[in-house]
């Protein structure tokens, strides 16, 4: 073995372990882009699916459990949001035309389940109700529950889920500015333990915890060994197949500044008075800023809403008291909240989005995730803002994606002192949708064959000799470190030393 064959063995993909699927063992509800999305998750064996919103990732998921069930035996496990089980078992029984996923709270529910597919939610696993063990392949809906690497979910699943063979992460959000993110979910599917990513691709900062940066030398090979079991998808032409029907008309965002009230505060420890003129100073002030302002805001949105009275309206909220004065004063707003019962919760979503409802007030976190109200539904209203974005986006999503048929329009309440933090989600959604962009732009680039990957890695081995003459020394010297440094982009690491986040 030469010096170049040896740097091959060391080519960092994710290796596949899943098996083939056949286009006949498909079915035909599926639509191109998803077709070939699912062949290529089931070869893979453990598998993201980064896929903009309305591009079918429920079915997707669920067609996925059904290849791995009809290959392997066992039964599936669908872990998902509370609020968005009724659209996988529409997707089931109306397109697939399989039998429903059956709710499970418990391991006792399961064993006297028939079903071969299983759905919860992910506090069932979290809190130990349910072992993800009895399963063959298991699959996590909205998976952006796993972002945070210090959150109790994201602690829990690594070892509950350890050594399951097939394993699929789906979610629309995933933010490319955010690389432990990524690095998150690389960890959960066992692609690379977190600590050898982190050692592999990012220089530390000595300055700042936690902040982590892209050697430069290091960015083609991470984004590549990341489309390698990450597939990010924007339109089905990144896959070279045809956009008609996902092509939807911009957004018409209408913004609404209130104004607000000076506010005093006093310093606890030197008694002295000072102007409150941005909510940015802390979450004790945004808060403030919300109670200040809700009379306000709640009147412009019944005024947003009694000047169109023949569309329909998602009113998101934030806080328990808005939900109350939403109901105040619109009384035939129909509610959505926590603590409801989960079946009248599920009919209430279930009846706005087949157009019986026409003023749903719900929180984000509740309905802003997997629930689908295009066919009815065009406008939006947030009675408030803060600075998840997460939230932000899934929410305009679910009225902004494919089978919409008119122009959506979004209105964003704010208050003057509130600014600061809709500069802060605009910027967010630019740096997402930028990023978004880049990636789609290396799935249309490279594909998601695994063989291209391979090939695109070792065509970047290797450095031209450059032979430099000359009295400075200095420059010499500069030249030859930047020989060096050139080597070593396109060599791969052989020592790989794991460390915590």
């Amino acid at each position: 073995m030469n010096y170049s064959d040896f740097l091959d063995t060391k080519i960092c993909v994710a290796e596949d372990s899943g098996f083939e699927v056949s286009d006949d063992e498909i079915s035909e509800a599926l639509k191109p882009h998803q077709r070939e999305a699912v062949k290529w998750a089931c070869k893979g064996g453990r598998r993201a699916l980064f896929e903009k919103f309305g591009l079918g990732k429920t079915i997707q998921e669920l067609e996925y459990c059904r290849l791995v069930l009809k290959h392997n035996g066992g039964r599936a496990l669908l872990i998902l949001p509370l609020g968005v089980r009724q659209e996988f078992t529409h997707d089931a029984v109306e397109l697939l035309h399989i039998d429903p996923p059956q709710y499970v709270r418990n391991m006792k529910e399961i064993e006297e389940s028939s079903a071969d597919i299983c759905m919860t939610n992910y506090e069932r696993v979290r809190d130990g109700d349910i072992n993800p063990q009895f399963f063959t392949c298991v699959c996590l809906d909205e998976a952006a529950v796993l972002r945070s690497f210090g959150s109790k979910t994201y602690q829990t699943f690594l070892p509950k889920f350890k050594g399951i063979k097939y394993k699929l992460v789906a979610t629309a959000t995933p933010d490319p500015n955010k690389y432990k993110e990524i690095i998150h979910y690389a960890g959960y599917l066992e692609v690379m333990d977190t600590g050898q990513a982190l050692t592999r691709f990012f220089k530390r900062d000595s300055t700042k915890a936690n902040n982590l940066t892209l050697y430069p030398h290091k960015e083609e090979e991470f984004w590549l060994w990341v489309s390698s079991w990450a597939l990010f998808l924007s339109t089905p032409s990144d896959l070279g197949f045809p956009d008609e029907g996902y092509k939807l008309p911009e957004m018409d965002i209408r913004y609404h500044k209130l104004s607000s009230d000076i506010t005093q505060t006093e310093d606890r420890k030197t008694g002295q008075l000072a102007i409150e003129m941005d909510v940015a100073q802390g979450l004790t002030s945004a808060a403030r800023e919300k109670r200040n302002s809700l009379d306000m805001r709640i009147a412009k949105m019944k005024e947003i809403v009694d000047s169109s009275p023949d569309d329909h309206f998602i009113l998101w909220h934030d806080l328990e008291d808005e939900r109350r004065a939403i109901k105040k004063a619109l009384p035939e707003a129909v509610e959505v909240y926590g603590t409801q019962d989960l079946e009248l919760r599920e009919k209430n979503v279930i009846d706005f989005a087949n157009g019986k409802i026409r003023l749903l007030a719900t929180k984000k976190e509740i309905s802003g995730q997997g629930c689908n109200f295009q066919k009815y539904c065009h406008r939006a209203i947030f009675v408030g803002i803060d600075y998840r974005f997460n939230d932000f986006i899934q929410a305009i999503h679910r009225i902004y994606r494919f089978l919409q048929t008119k122009q959506v329009i979004i209105d964003i309440i704010y208050t003057e002192n509130e600014k600061s933090i809709l500069d802060e989600l605009l910027a967010k959604w630019e740096r997402f949708n930028y990023q978004s962009e880049k990636m789609s732009e290396l799935v249309r680039k490279n594909g998601i064959s695994t063989t291209t990957i391979i090939e695109k890695m070792q065509r970047s081995k290797g450095v031209e000799r450059v032979k430099v003459q000359g009295t400075n020394y200095t420059a010499v010297l500069n030249d030859c470190v930047l020989e060096t440094q050139q080597m070593e982009s396109n060599s791969v690491d052989l020592i790989h030393t794991s460390m915590p986040l």
